[in-house]
């Protein structure tokens, strides 16, 4: 033995990246982060940048609405040559579609008013003892329209003059295309000389929106909110008459405090249709889609109706004037 002491040789190492190492945790990471970012983006577009939360939702105006901004020549334009929509009624009665008035034999009543309005499709045939028969005005959303003049025998025929008001967005309502829509209303009220028809303007359908925000504070399409019928018939109601009546509709918190729950249909002409509170609360919570806030508008008419003269009956609202 020399006696000196061996070095031991140097091996070469090789590191191999073991499954589920630094490089793996990078990639479920990767992943992790990846599907957070689109939920949340996805999420954002659902809600529409701003939430609706009607619970807490709160009238906002103190003053009275101008529901006459826009004056009735610009605010109605005529589907047939240079008509203008000048009838005002001292009072007015607002029937609605709700199933509440099944049994109420109010139909002489109403028939009594000076000038009645109903919505869409609502028929009276049939539903005489309950609703009556007259109808001074019809109100028509625009996806309402092919099932009113489809139906002319209940809706254009009838020996009393009336007054269609159609409401949609100007870009479905004002084009003058061939199989548009007021092609279609143009050409199906033609031969019905007893009936006017007109169609709210772009600038009267603005201030509907207009006055959805300053009543509520919350934006219409930021909140992914539709406006109702039942808005735009109570806008013209207060905007042709100086009192209203308004048959049928639940006050705004008539479905958050019912203890013995009954299903009353939404429509009266559909019984074995959806509930009316469940389809009111359902778009009333909705953050997801674009729906009706039903009870918001009802919270803002119990406003309109203590500044304006305006009552409810069947059921009766209980308001301070």
């Amino acid at each position: 033995m020399s006696g000196k002491k061996e070095l031991p040789k140097k091996r070469n190492v090789t590191w191999k990246k073991e499954p589920g190492g630094t490089l793996g945790q990078q990639t479920a990471i990767f992943l992790l982060l990846f599907t957070l970012i689109t939920f949340l983006i996805l999420y954002s577009s659902n809600n529409g940048g701003e939430s609706f939360q009607y619970q807490s939702l709160k009238v906002k105006s103190r003053h009275k609405p101008n529901f006459r901004r826009v004056p009735a020549k610009s605010g109605y334009l005529p589907v047939h040559g240079n008509q203008s929509l000048h009838t005002h009624c001292q009072r007015c009665v607002v029937i609605t579609s709700s199933s509440h008035l099944i049994g109420s034999h109010l139909g002489s009543t109403i028939d009594q008013s000076e000038c009645t309005i109903r919505m869409n499709d609502a028929p009276t045939t049939a539903y005489e003892p309950d609703v009556g028969s007259k109808t001074t005005f019809r109100v028509v959303a625009h996806s309402s329209v092919y099932r009113v003049l489809r139906r002319p025998q209940e809706f254009l025929n009838k020996s009393q003059e009336t007054t269609l008001i159609f409401w949609g967005p100007p870009n479905k309502m004002q084009k003058e295309s061939k199989g548009s829509l007021l092609q279609i209303i143009r050409h199906a009220t033609a031969s019905f000389t007893n009936v006017a028809a007109f169609i709210i303007s772009p600038g009267k359908m603005k201030s509907f929106d207009d006055l959805f925000r300053g009543e509520t504070g919350k934006d219409r399409e930021k909140s992914r909110s539709w406006l109702s019928t039942g808005w735009f018939t109570m806008g013209i109601a207060m905007d042709l008459c100086d009192q209203v009546h308004v048959y049928g509709m639940v006050p705004p918190n008539y479905c958050s405090r019912r203890v013995a729950f009954r299903k009353v249909a939404y429509h009266y002409y559909e019984p074995k249709g959806p509930d009316e509170c469940t389809t009111y609360l359902q778009n009333e919570r909705s953050r997801r889609g674009s729906h009706h806030r039903f009870i918001t508008e009802k919270l803002v008419f119990a406003h309109w109706a203590s500044v304006y003269n305006i009552t409810f009956s069947h059921p009766r609202w209980f308001q301070d004037h």
